[in-house]
């Protein structure tokens, strides 16, 4: 099979596959250009209510196919750039689900998640500093909202890899999990996710990423959709909630 993107919509959750397994998962231009498109039919489809990013067999991805950028390095970034902004910019919920390498700008894209889980044994790295690349502002700011300036800097400056029970310590990742309990733990979680309000989710995370000026936006969809209502009967119903509100 070509290095390619695999998708899947399994009830409310989508799940997007980097699938490159001779060259543990790393990116080509193509599956770059891919991804933005595809996570914009996703977000698009009101079925949808979560997406996870993950890589196929026992890696995540290990960065950018340096063989398919040769001589063409700032398109290389340009890409991986306009990739990580598209999966950081979707509108629903986003869980990177990390086994083995997340290396470049395979760490570049899990960091472009709303949320990171990993297998025990994964390891982490940001690693421009050993190709000599400049690491987009972008990137860069949204790794130190993560981890702090130290520890981006430790990862920029070095290009060192760092294992699960830092990543955790420092931000990095969010829960870390025996090996062979990764997938049953990132279903469970993104039912989770999927039952809950989406109206809630799309605020939050909107505020989240520092957006300031759209406290009245939301106070109207939240004022139009009925969804606080329909919260509060199901909690005193002792029934789950039926939530209707959907990013459009």
């Amino acid at each position: 099979m070509e290095p390619q993107l695999l998708h899947d919509v399994t009830g409310a959750v989508a799940t997007v596959v980097v699938h490159h397994p001779a060259k543990r998962n790393a990116m080509t231009a193509a599956m770059w250009r891919a991804l933005p498109p595809l996570l914009d039919r996703l977000a698009a489809d009101p079925g949808v209510r979560a997406l996870v990013l993950t890589g196929s067999g026992g890696t995540f991805c290990a960065g950018a196919d340096i063989s398919t950028l040769r001589g063409s390095p700032r398109e290389a970034q340009r890409l991986a750039g306009e990739a990580e902004e598209a999966l950081a910019a979707f509108p629903k919920p986003t869980l990177a689900a990390v086994r083995g390498h997340c290396v470049g700008g395979g760490a570049q894209l899990a960091a472009a998640c709303d949320l990171r889980f990993a297998e025990a044994g994964a390891l982490f790295g940001v690693t421009p500093a050993r190709l000599g690349i400049v690491y987009p502002s972008s990137a860069t700011r949204r790794l130190v909202s993560l981890v702090g300036p130290a520890t981006a800097k430790y990862l920029l400056f070095s290009g060192e890899l760092i294992d699960t029970e830092r990543a955790l310590r420092t931000g990095l990742i969010d829960e870390v999990l025996p090996e062979g309990e990764l997938a049953k733990r990132v279903m469970e979680f993104t039912e989770i996710l999927a039952a809950r309000s989406q109206l809630t989710q799309a605020a939050a995370k909107e505020f989240a990423d520092g957006r300031t000026d759209r406290d009245a936006h939301w106070a109207g969809q939240a004022a139009a959709s009925g969804e606080a209502e329909e919260g509060v009967s199901a909690f005193l119903e002792h029934r789950a909630a039926r939530f209707t509100w959907s990013v459009r």
